[in-house]
Formats: C-alpha cells, sequence, structure tokens
C-alpha cells in the first residue's frame, strides 16, 4: 500500500509509479473509451486503469471487492498471466470507485443448460447488456459475475501492457522487429536474451500509442491460470493484520452507532435522550428521522448510551405477525400470474394408469448475518465527503452519500476494504449513508460507525420468504409432467427502485431463477411467477431466488422419483442426459465420488439434488446419520462444471462455502416477525453451522461445459434440497418446509 500516497476526488494518486498497459472493451469500447481513474504526481505517468509497474514490482488494480471470495487472486491471475510477471511480485489493490470498472457480465445473464450462439440478433441484445451497465455505471461485485466479466478485459490490459513493454524496448534501443523480442518473470528478452527489467520500460511505454489489438495467450500455454494459486491476501489475513472497515482508524476519531426503528419501514414518533447526553464521554445524538445514533468517545459508550434512550416507534406497513405475512405470500399464487419461465407441451394431457404428485412448500426469510457487522467511517469537511466502507457497490454508495448529505457526487470518494463477508448485503448502500449523515452531524471529525449484531439482523435486506405449488404426473417411470407455481415479494422490482428511484414493473424473470431453466427433458412443463407485494425490505442473498427455487424443485423432483418407484439419481440422470451431457456428466462424476448404489443401511441416509444455477450445473450428495445426540450430517460431495477453472483451489473453496452457507439455512436460518418487528437478535437466535457439524466435503471440478461458469453462489442451492432429500431417505418424512430443525433433531456440536 505504500505506493499509493493519497486520494484526489476520484482518482487514484501514484507515488514513485509508471502505469503501463492497455485494455479493450469491445467495438463499442474502442469507440467511446472512458476516462481512467488514476492519475500520476507531477513527473509521473499514467495509462492504464489496471496495471501500475515500478521499482517495486507489479501492482494490480481489482475492480471488484474482495469479501473472502478470492478474487483478487483470480482478476489478477488474468493480467498477471498475459503480462508475464512471477505471481510472488504482484500486489494487488481494489479499484476506486469509477465507471471504467463497471461489470458489463452483471446484466447479460448467465449461459444455460441449451445456450447457443445467438446470431446478429441475439449478439446485438448482449451487446446492449454490455453498454447499460457501462452507462449506469455499476461497478458492482455480485451475482458470481466478477471472473465472468474479467476474463477477457483483465486478459487484454495484461497482453497489451506486455506488448507496449516490448515496443517500448525497441524504441530505446533501435534494435530488431518486436517479433523477436519476448517477456518472460517481469523482463522484455531481446533476442540476444539481454534482459530489460519493466521498471525500466514503464515511462517509454506510457507514451505509446496502443496497437488497436494484441493476440491472447493459448489454454495451453497458460503458467498461473488454471493452477492452484496462493491467495495475495491470506498473509494478512492470517497475521490479523488485514484492514477491514472496521479496523479503520483516524486520528481524532469518534465512534458512533446506530438504533432504527425495529418495525421496518416506521418512523420515530419520539425521542428522550435526557440520561444519555449526560453520560460523560457522549458527544452527540443525532435525529436521523427513522432512528437515531449516539456519537461518544468509543464504541461501547454510544451503544451503553443508546440504550438509555427512549423512544416511540411508528409501526411497519405490513402484516403484523409471520403468519398473516406467509398467507399474504400464499394467496399471492391466485393471483394473474406474473411471468411464465417456461411452458412445453400440454398441460391438460391425461396419461392412462399415470401417478399425480402434488406438494406446497414454503421457506423462510433469512438474514444474511456477515462475520463482520456492517459499518462505515466516514469523515464530512462541508466541501468533501470521505467513506470507508466495506461495499460490493461503491459507485452507487458514492451517489447515495452524495445525495444524503447535500454534496456533487465528485466531492465523495469511498474507499473498499476488505469484507468480512457480503453475500449480497453489502450491495445496499444503507450503512455507508447513514455513516455519511451522522459524520455531517460533526464536520471535520472523523466518526467510525458499527452496528450491534442486533441492528443487522433487525434491519437487513433479506432473502424473501417464498411459497410454490407444485403438480406432477409419473407415467411408466418417468416424469411426463411438472406444473409450478412460486411466489414471493420482488427482489428485482425492491432493488432497482433502490438503487434507480425508479419503479419497475413487467416480468420479473430473475424470480424464476434455477426452476424455469433446468435441463429436464420432461415433456409438459410449466413453470409460473407471483409476486407479492409486501413492504418488508428484501435484497440479494447468496444464489437469491436459486436458493429457494433450487429447494423447492429438486425436493419435487426426487418426490417424483419416488413416486416413480425409480433410483433419484438415475431418475434425473436420464431426464437430463437428452438436453445436457455436461449436466448428466456432474451426476455422474457425484456418483462415483459418493459410491452412490441407491440404497442405505440403516441409520444413514443420502439425497442427491442438482440445480443449474450462474451458469454452472452443480450435482450434490450429502449423507446424513442417525446418532444418540441426534442427526449428523456426515458427508457431502459435490461436482461441478464451470467451463474453464481458472483458479482450482479457489473453486473448491467457494463451492464447499456455498454449500455450508446453504445447509446452515436450511437446518438453522429463519427471519420471522411477531408484532411488525423482527423476532431475532443475535447469533443464539438465528444459529448457523458449527465446525462439529459441518460434513467431510469433497469437491471435484470438471471443464466440459462450453462458456465459463460462475462459482461464488451455485453450490448453495442444492444443498438445502440433498440435505432435505437424506433427511427422508433417513427417516421416510418428507421436509416441505425450512428450517429443518423445527423438524428434525440434529446434534449442536
Amino acid at each position: 500500500m505504500g505506493r499509493i500516497k493519497k486520494y484526489t476526488r476520484r482518482a487514484f494518486v501514484i507515488g514513485s509509479a509508471a502505469v503501463a498497459g492497455g485494455v479493450a472493451f469491445g467495438v463499442y469500447q474502442a469507440k467511446r473509451s472512458l476516462p481512467n481513474p488514476l492519475s500520476a504526481s507531477a513527473g509521473e505517468t499514467v495509462l492504464n486503469p489496471y496495471v501500475i509497474i515500478d521499482q517495486n514490482g507489479v501492482t494490480i488494480i481489482a475492480p471488484r471487492a474482495e469479501m473472502g471470495q478470492g478474487i483478487h487472486s483470480a482478476l489478477a491471475a488474468m493480467v498477471a498471466e498475459e503480462l508475464d510477471v512471477d505471481w510472488r511480485d504482484v500486489t494487488v489493490l481494489h479499484g476506486p470507485p469509477a465507471q471504467i470498472y463497471y461489470n458489463g457480465a452483471l446484466m447479460q445473464g448467465h449461459a444455460r443448460y441449451d445456450d447457443r450462439e445467438g446470431g446478429f440478433l441475439g449478439n446485438l441484445q448482449a451487446s446492449a447488456m454490455d453498454v447499460l451497465p457501462k452507462t449506469l455505471g455499476l461497478q458492482v461485485t455480485g451475482g458470481s459475475t466478477s471472473s465472468i466479466d474479467g476474463f477477457e478485459k483483465m486478459r487484454m490490459a495484461g497482453a497489451m501492457a506486455r506488448e507496449m513493454l516490448k515496443m517500448a524496448a525497441v524504441k530505446q534501443g533501435g534494435g530488431p522487429d518486436i517479433g523477436q523480442w519476448r517477456t518472460e518473470n517481469g523482463f522484455v528478452i531481446s533476442p540476444d536474451e539481454t534482459k530489460i527489467v519493466y521498471a525500466d520500460l514503464a515511462e517509454i511505454a506510457a507514451t505509446l500509442t496502443p496497437p488497436k489489438s494484441v493476440p491472447l495467450k493459448a489454454e495451453k500455454d497458460w503458467k498461473i491460470l488454471s493452477h492452484d494459486m496462493p491467495r495475495p491476501d491470506m498473509l494478512a489475513k492470517s497475521t490479523g493484520t488485514a484492514q477491514y472497515g472496521a479496523d479503520k482508524r483516524l486520528k481524532g476519531m469518534k465512534f458512533a452507532t446506530v438504533r432504527m426503528n425495529p418495525h421496518l419501514g416506521g418512523v420515530m414518533l419520539s425521542m428522550n435522550s435526557d440520561v444519555a447526553q449526560k453520560m460523560a464521554g457522549v458527544e452527540r445524538i443525532v435525529d436521523l428521522e427513522t432512528g437515531f445514533a449516539v456519537i461518544a468517545s468509543n464504541t461501547w459508550l454510544a451503544m451503553q448510551a443508546a440504550d438509555a434512550v427512549e423512544v416511540v416507534w411508528g409501526k411497519a406497513d405490513f402484516p403484523s405477525t409471520n403468519a398473516a405475512i406467509n398467507r399474504k405470500i400464499e394467496d399471492s399464487l391466485e393471483n394473474p400470474a406474473n411471468s411464465t419461465g417456461r411452458e412445453d407441451g400440454d398441460l391438460s394431457k391425461r396419461y392412462d394408469g399415470a401417478i399425480s404428485v402434488a406438494a406446497d412448500y414454503h421457506v423462510p426469510f433469512l438474514a444474511h448475518t456477515t462475520m463482520e457487522p456492517m459499518n462505515a467511517t466516514a469523515l464530512f469537511t462541508g466541501e468533501t465527503l470521505e467513506i470507508w466502507c466495506g461495499n460490493q457497490a461503491p459507485l452507487a454508495l458514492r451517489d447515495a452519500a452524495a445525495n444524503a448529505v447535500g454534496l456533487d457526487g465528485e466531492k465523495v470518494h469511498v474507499h473498499v476494504p476488505f469484507m468480512g463477508g457480503g453475500f449480497g448485503r453489502r450491495v445496499e448502500a444503507d450503512a455507508g449513508v447513514l455513516a455519511a449523515r451522522i459524520a455531517k452531524a460533526m464536520p471535520n471529525t472523523p466518526i467510525k460507525t458499527m452496528w450491534r449484531r442486533e441492528e443487522d439482523i433487525q434491519h437487513d435486506f433479506y432473502r424473501p420468504a417464498a411459497a410454490a405449488q407444485f403438480h406432477g404426473i409419473v407415467h411408466d417411470g418417468k416424469a411426463v409432467l411438472l406444473d409450478a407455481k412460486i411466489a414471493a415479494p420482488s427482489v428485482t422490482r425492491q432493488s432497482v427502485k433502490r438503487f434507480s428511484g425508479f419503479e419497475t414493473g413487467g416480468a420479473d424473470s430473475a424470480h424464476l431463477e434455477a426452476a424455469a431453466e433446468q435441463p429436464y427433458a420432461i415433456e409438459n412443463y410449466r413453470i409460473r411467477g407471483y409476486l407479492t407485494d409486501l413492504n418488508i425490505p428484501v435484497g440479494y442473498w447468496r444464489s437469491v431466488a436459486s436458493s429457494f427455487n433450487g429447494f423447492f424443485h429438486e425436493s419435487f423432483i426426487d418426490e417424483m422419483a419416488h413416486a416413480a418407484g425409480a433410483d433419484p439419481l438415475a431418475f434425473r440422470r436420464d431426464l437430463i442426459a437428452p438436453n445436457s451431457q455436461s449436466a448428466a456428466t456432474v451426476l455422474d462424476v457425484v456418483q462415483e465420488m459418493s459410491n452412490w448404489t441407491g440404497t442405505t443401511p440403516k441409520g444413514i441416509g443420502r439425497g442427491v439434488a442438482f440445480t443449474w444455477s450462474f451458469g454452472t450445473p452443480v450435482a450434490q450428495v450429502i449423507e446424513v446419520q442417525q446418532t444418540d445426540d441426534g442427526i449428523k450430517i456426515t458427508k457431502a460431495w459435490i461436482a461441478c462444471d464451470v467451463g474453464t477453472a481458472l483458479d482450482p483451489r479457489n473453486i473448491r473453496a467457494q463451492m464447499e462455502s456455498g454449500l455450508i452457507y446453504g445447509l446452515s439455512a436450511a437446518v438453522h436460518g429463519e427471519i420471522s416477525f411477531e408484532n411488525g418487528r423482527v423476532e431475532q437478535r443475535n447469533f443464539p437466535d438465528y444459529d448457523a453451522l458449527r465446525m462439529g457439524t459441518v460434513p467431510q466435503t469433497e469437491v471435484r471440478i470438471l471443464e466440459n461445459n462450453t462458456h465459463l461458469g460462475g462459482v461464488g453462489e451455485p453450490g448453495t442451492p442444492p444443498s438445502m434440497p440433498a440435505l432435505a432429500n437424506a433427511l427422508f431417505d433417513l427417516t421416510g418424512t418428507r421436509a416441505r418446509t425450512l428450517p429443518l430443525a423445527k423438524s428434525f433433531d440434529f446434534i449442536s456440536a
């Protein structure tokens, strides 16, 4: 970090750094370049927003946030591979808020099992979906899109830098044609094997006109990508020196905490802060309209003072009990459908001797519970605002904070440190915006605002509760009809309104993800979505709608398999193989990994599930065991096909992480409401799997998929139904409602 001296409003200011490189974004980008947010001190040169070269080595600017998912490794490796540098010499920094770091993959959608070349119109639409995020400045980390978005542009940045350094060598030495020079381990090497270190060529390279195009390395020539890589953030995280938002310290800092109306969306009717104001060290009580903040000399004092404030809260604008909320979601299934994600065949067709299967499912609201509670540090001067906040959308946070304190966006800068988990929660701007408003109350004083865990859990943007009705027909041992209705509040509509301020209508296709696009060859197949109008805040949660649709769809496929008297894994494979060989293969592999036979001994249960989500087919088998102390989740096997495995070790880690996150939600996760407020407050009543209850897990990565698939989220959707199906195999009781701990006795440690 020593090479970064300070920030300007929207620019990195680089000390002792010459920057070399370039980047290609396709035809549209080539015609209309975005400004480079990196600027240099006097006598220095900046060319490229991704690569910094100086005497200390190479610094790569990662445009996505690091929240434990290892994306800084993957993105930096793409640059380093093409730039021909030693991975040990690379430093990785998060880029500043800037339009050029937009996520072009965010709105293009992931590859489907039946994805093919789109032709002229399809390619035109895909190009439009890249332009829109650029226009909107969607610098967002999420949707399992970071590697997909960066795969070409980050490699091109490294390749462009490589070629420009070779051009600089030719110009400096007046030597042979550029085609006779090569690069290796941070050197440009001449035909006579003379080595010139990159740093000695960077300033000349920065003065040259980049070539219009450069070749990218063939996969067979990769030396870094496709190999297990050490993560550049691990040393700092292992030694406690990594700086998260909660670690930020500034001279003269004060500390704050917030108390917001627990009746979500309600106002604060009255507040008596007399006792709190008299506590030694309390600086100020800030009225935030829907709550308040206490600024004090330390965080603990601020929290104690907040407890001393007497408040009368206004009511929320949604049903006051959990039962009434669930009824409203279920009732929306009787309304006209908002979307039809799939409608094949004849849903009225009848089969002689067929078996009819029907099931209703329900899942609750879920919180994110990131390990690092929500926090932000802000410094407001009256003319500028600086924010340090773990955030997955820094441009959106910048603009929202600017609006909240009455500044132009150019006067606000957002620093993005490491995050102790995100899972979609830190896409939201609320923590940073509240910190900005609090800082405005004490200008020229840096203030760290730290949320209590209770405040965090009770003021989340929840994964929505959802209900589903499934009907199916099995004939001659095969599923011939599946008809599903799925209801929930719309994450898309709420999120778009929070981000843009505009209401969005029309069909919400995201509501049906991991249900409408599964590769099952079922002759008569319909998936319909129904939206519930509820003023409970919902947002992006790891795998979003795929998390509940995966549970619904794969639980019902399992019910159909048992109704057919078929082996559940073979039943799935027979239906999937005609549509997707890569999807069928992950089932074959997980069968081999787990030694699946279709039968289990007494006291052991096994369940299988498959989902295609975020462009990646994933199959999981989970084993449970009945013990004297309760049910233990003993083993899990995961087979996934990511198309191209850029960092196998990190892919394995993400698949295992997604599984554990999903199992925690399946067993324990529930946000419930009583008297118009969230009942859960902290981990004792919003539990997760512990070290002793996590299954022994094996992951195998396949590369048959023709497209690069997502990694961070696809491991979560199949975990919940695989566990529920294993419990059915163990107990004979079918789980159609989560969390499972309400119906089954699990071991606690």
